[in-house]
């Protein structure tokens, strides 16, 4: 046959763009979804062509097609390209996240720069549906057998995966797994002089960039700090724990959050109360007379973290609503609220009114600075670091750790933290960022490190996660923990080994998939269907409080 024939296809304009599309699409899918690099696009694309050219595709019309044929397959493409929008912006699509952040509210967040990329997407997903219509109808061949594709890209998808997979849950022979661990915290003693208490979350600013092959000199600052105190290695992530709430309710509640979500007869009213069934940091250092205040740069109203704080003893809670009106310049803000060095000002002036009043304080403070995609790095970065490219997050990492150690010098300069435990962590791994390929190149961890005087300088390697910052906290503190376990975390200054240690992280994923006693637990007051306690859940089964 000759090639003008087998060409046929391509010579129509019409074909030869559709099946570019085509191609083009399955490629961008490949590796946003998958771990490939990004150049794999383009072999991936012309393998498609290739194919395309050696079997003629949409050039076998039917003899007698009908005028308009709707393939089944356009649901199935449309739930793909809502899934690789979310790998895209996300890196990882978490169901949790999604669930928690409609039922806890969504307004006043700062990803406004998603929305451009979300039309992109949009434009995309509906120029790939016209030219798969097209070759449904062009090529027989595919409309014979495009019904099952269909069935294949449902069955593939993550989403409609993680869905099935949390039914299942409501079903399971044992959902009570996680719940059996779970130890409501509790302090048994405490030293004569508990000092004061300054957590400074850093978004997204994991352990793995201190990896100075990787990532240069970006995390220096922070190494610095950490020579001076406890370093922890080997601090993972569990599943549900990955976005700012879920990570700092783990770190503070000893659990993953696991959302009401399907469990919940309202599934997408909003919260009232986030969390009200466990007890927490701020609960247990409230009922010791501590005074606790947050600050972040954000909204509070953006997914509960103003309820979750308020619920769980935090006297004051402060975040863009009333901390921008403070500022001397009003327009300096990035989309989601304070830059860093300001919230660090405003953090420094906090610290010193706990201290002229008196009393045990506890301050949080959460940054942005290192918020994908690319960061909101501060003014005062700029002239060590000169100018940020508005794409390179490890600009933004080294402007956070340096701001970070900055503000900690200037405490200590003050006298501020004679007597005080201060806590460095991230609140989760990074999502999707301009190093994204050279962060999942490796095993990746998050940054936890303490200071304090009475603490000897040194590092941990500990297989853990950020649950087991919860009583590790506590303990260094001063407080005493029965077999030094708090909600599902264990001390990392203790030598009792944690749960990722005992049974592995990969385990403990499936079994959180599987979990629906520690998730009415955590809800508890929501009208949750009440289920059997499954055998030998009985007695951990016992509220909280």
């Amino acid at each position: 046959m000759p090639d003008r024939q087998r060409l046929a296809s391509f010579q129509r304009p019409r074909g030869w763009a559709a099946l570019l599309v085509l191609g083009l699409a399955l490629g961008f899918t490949a590796v946003t979804v998958s771990r490939l690099p990004a150049l794999a696009l383009w072999p991936i694309a012309a393998g498609w062509l290739w194919l395309a050219h050696a079997w003629r595709w949409g050039d076998e019309p039917a003899a007698s097609p009908p005028r308009r044929r709707w393939p089944w397959s356009l649901g199935p493409l449309i739930l793909w390209g809502l899934y690789a929008y979310l790998a895209g912006s996300f890196g990882s699509v978490d169901l949790g996240a999604v669930f928690f952040h409609l039922q806890a509210g969504i307004e006043e967040h700062g990803g406004h720069g998603r929305l451009v990329a979300a039309t992109l997407y949009t434009l995309g997903i509906l120029a790939v549906l016209a030219a798969f219509i097209w070759l449904v109808r062009a090529d027989s061949r595919w409309a014979r057998w495009e019904r099952l594709l269909a069935v294949v890209l449902l069955v593939g998808n993550p989403l409609l995966l993680g869905l099935g997979q949390r039914g299942a849950a409501l079903i399971t022979e044992d959902g009570a797994w996680l719940e059996r661990h779970y130890v409501s915290p509790e302090i048994h003693s405490a030293a004569d002089d508990p000092p004061n208490l300054l957590v400074l979350y850093l978004e997204s600013l994991e352990r793995t960039y201190a990896d100075r092959e990787r990532f240069g000199d970006a995390y220096a600052p922070l190494a610095e700090l950490g020579r001076r105190g406890v370093v922890f290695e080997g601090v993972r992530q569990l599943d549900n724990t990955g976005w700012t709430m879920a990570g700092m309710i783990a770190s503070q509640c000893g659990t993953p959050l696991m959302p009401a979500g399907l469990l919940h007869d309202s599934q997408f009213d909003p919260l009232e109360r986030v969390v009200p069934g466990v007890d927490c940091l701020g609960d247990l250092l409230a009922a010791r007379g501590y005074d606790l205040s947050y600050l972040g740069g954000a909204s509070t109203r953006f997914a509960g973290k103003g309820r979750f704080y308020t619920d769980h003893g935090v006297a004051r809670v402060s975040g863009r609503e009333t901390l921008a009106p403070r500022l001397e310049d009003p327009d300096y803000l990035n989309s989601w609220g304070l830059y860093d060095d300001s919230l660090y000002d405003f953090t420094l002036e906090e610290i010193r009114r706990r201290e002229a009043e008196g009393g045990p304080w506890g301050v949080i403070a959460l940054s942005l600075g290192t918020h994908p995609p690319a960061g909101h790095p501060a003014r005062a970065c700029e002239a060590r670091q000169g100018e940020h490219d508005g794409e390179d997050i490890l600009y933004a990492v080294e402007c956070s750790a340096w701001l970070v150690k900055r503000l900690v010098e200037r405490l200590e300069a003050e006298g501020l933290l004679a007597n005080t435990l201060v806590v460095i962590a991230s609140d989760h791994l990074s999502m999707r960022v301009s190093a994204w390929e050279s962060l999942i190149a490796g095993p990746r961890a998050n940054t936890l490190m303490l200071l304090h005087n009475d603490l000897v300088p040194r590092r941990l390697r500990r297989e853990a996660s950020t649950m087991d910052t919860l009583p590790t906290v506590l303990e260094a503190m001063g407080f005493g923990l029965e077999h030094h376990r708090a909600g599902l975390g264990v001390s990392l200054l203790s030598t009792e080994p944690t749960l990722v240690e005992r049974h592995g992280l990969k385990p403990l994923n499936a079994r959180l998939k599987e979990e629906t006693a520690l998730q009415r637990r955590l809800w508890q007051g929501l009208d949750l269907p009440l289920t059997e306690t499954p055998p030998g859940g009985a007695a951990a089964a016992r509220p909280s409080r």
